[in-house]
């Protein structure tokens, strides 16, 4: 998992890999009540966060170390995070 500081430095490059709008897969590595946190495939610096309240009704959070996919929503300059809506759960 990259630092706080080594996420801070790459933010730049990683608002240009991963643009609103963009297909992205990772994996789970942390659980909250609130959501979940990933790391990319292909972006090593990059932290992403998917919360519950963008998740169908009904779907539970993923476990720990699952990989995931979705879609970029939003980017959280003020805590350098990628904000990400899942897909469902096939």
């Amino acid at each position: 998992m990259p630092t706080a500081e080594e996420t801070r430095r790459s933010w730049k490059a990683t608002v240009s890999a991963l643009p609103v709008g963009a297909r992205v897969s990772g994996r789970v590595i942390g659980r909250q009540p609130f959501g979940v946190f990933l790391l990319f495939d292909g972006v090593p610096n990059a932290v992403g966060l998917a919360e519950i309240a963008g998740m169908p009704c009904g779907v539970e959070l993923p476990a720990l170390g699952a990989v995931v996919v979705g879609e970029v929503v939003w980017h959280a300059g003020h805590n350098c995070q990628v904000r990400i809506k899942l897909d469902e759960p096939r």
